[in-house]
């Protein structure tokens, strides 16, 4: 099984890869091209933006927090039903372990170097040679953003020697806007399908050059391991408004696997949790942003107050353990928030978390990560600590009052269902 692949990827975060990436994907699509885009590492709002630039789900790859097998599997399955496989990278190249470049290694799956040339000109020669030769990885080509001119196009081509250059995008006058933990959500972007065309139609695009690119053949992946129904019958309520978006669609696929059905409510819509819910899930998201219309949504906190008084299982994940404290300061105020985890959220304009990490449980660990601007002030123990990969260092608190779970840790399900099960339970350990 075989499709043409190339892993998107910069020397550093800020390059334009997502921008590049989208702007391809929708030039692709446009074409009449089956095109299905991955996303390297974690990440929430990137796979929005690209999906809605390809019109179909963005799936994360990553050799630690996904696996191996599991990336394999998202691959072959892909390769089979598309024309053209992109995947967007994280941060440079060669960063993370295991990074970009590991991932295109291990599948064969040459890069597409996406450079910044608004400052430059023949040195990006030098800087797609130096990509090229320090892993080393199979340099397909390159796509050149940020470019003035025709003129400055030929002199990035030029440079690059025996190196085709398959792209250029000029300095966008509108592009994606940004807030602190990454892009804005683009159902929050006005015209965004417009800003997207119009990507698409500045990338000056080497259709026949493209076309030449072999096929990247995968092997026939392993059979993934069946997951057992242990949430068969259980109804999982799911947060799910703007305060409350990041949520892997591999976890719901996972919940979808061990048997529970998914009901969506909106807490800033002021709605309660669903009677039906045998379980809660809080997602992260951006709940500093919309503090104000939280602390008045009466009926959402004591609606959360009550399931847990009831020992139904809760997990709060990020922004949905924000939810919970007593308060949350976003810098404007200090609002009242639900009250089930005693302590005070501070968001502050440094990184305070970032990184892959995993949690520990009965049946193994979870694999994850974090990536938060806020902080918690609690005198509340930690019942244990997530572990920092590859160092091993302490990480994210994980909190237990009741049935409640809760941490700055997203997790990622599929490392673990049968963790995920217990953690939906009322039986968890």
């Amino acid at each position: 099984m075989g499709a043409r692949a190339v892993l998107i990827a910069a020397v550093a975060s800020g390059q334009g890869k997502t921008t590049v990436t989208a702007a391809l994907a929708r030039k692709l699509a446009r074409a009449g091209r089956r095109v299905r885009v991955f996303k390297c590492g974690p990440d929430f709002i990137d796979p929005m933006i690209l999906g809605r630039a390809s019109g179909a789900p963005v799936e994360s790859l990553d050799l630690w927090m996904v696996g191996r097998e599991r990336c394999h599997q998202l691959l072959a399955q892909a390769a089979e039903d598309v024309d053209d496989i992109l995947i967007e990278g994280v941060m440079g190249l060669y960063d993370g372990t295991p990074s970009a470049a590991d991932l295109a290694r291990e599948f064969r799956v040459p890069v597409l170097a996406v450079i910044d040339a608004g400052a430059m000109a023949q040195t990006a020669g030098a800087l797609v040679h130096g990509l090229r030769d320090y892993g080393p990885v199979n340099m397909a080509g390159v796509i050149a953003n940020r470019v003035g001119s025709a003129g400055h196009a030929a002199m990035v081509k030029a440079s690059l020697r025996d190196i085709p250059l398959f792209a250029a995008l000029p300095k966008q006058a509108r592009s994606l806007p940004e807030r602190h933990l990454g892009l804005v959500l683009p159902d929050e972007v006005a015209g965004v399908d417009a800003i997207l065309d119009e990507l698409a139609d500045q990338l000056a695009f080497d259709e026949a050059a493209w076309d030449t690119l072999p096929p990247v053949q995968f092997d026939t992946p392993a059979p993934a391991s069946p997951i057992l129904p242990a949430l068969a019958g259980k109804t999982v309520a799911i947060a799910r408004d703007q305060a409350f978006v990041f949520v892997y669609a591999a976890n719901l696929a996972v919940l979808h696997q061990l048997g529970a059905s998914i009901v969506h409510f909106s807490p800033l819509a002021d709605e309660p949790v669903p009677e039906q819910a045998d379980a809660v899930y809080l997602p992260g998201g951006y709940p500093e942003l919309h503090a104000p219309r939280l602390a008045q949504a009466h009926s959402w906190r004591a609606s959360i107050r009550a399931a847990h008084a009831d020992g139904v299982p809760i997990l709060a994940e990020c922004g949905g353990m924000m939810a919970l404290a007593d308060t949350l300061d976003d810098g404007a105020g200090q609002w009242p928030m639900a009250g089930l985890l005693p302590g005070h959220v501070v968001v502050q304009k440094r990184l305070a978390g970032l990184g892959a990490q995993a949690m520990p449980a009965v049946q193994g660990i979870v694999r994850g990560h974090t990536f938060h601007y806020s902080r918690l002030e609690t005198d509340a123990p930690a019942a244990c600590h997530t572990t920092k990969h590859p160092s091993g260092a302490e990480g994210e608190a994980v909190y237990r009052i009741g049935s409640l779970t809760a941490s700055y840790f997203h997790g990622y399900f599929p490392s673990n269902p049968a963790a995920v099960a217990a953690l939906f339970s009322r039986s968890q350990p």
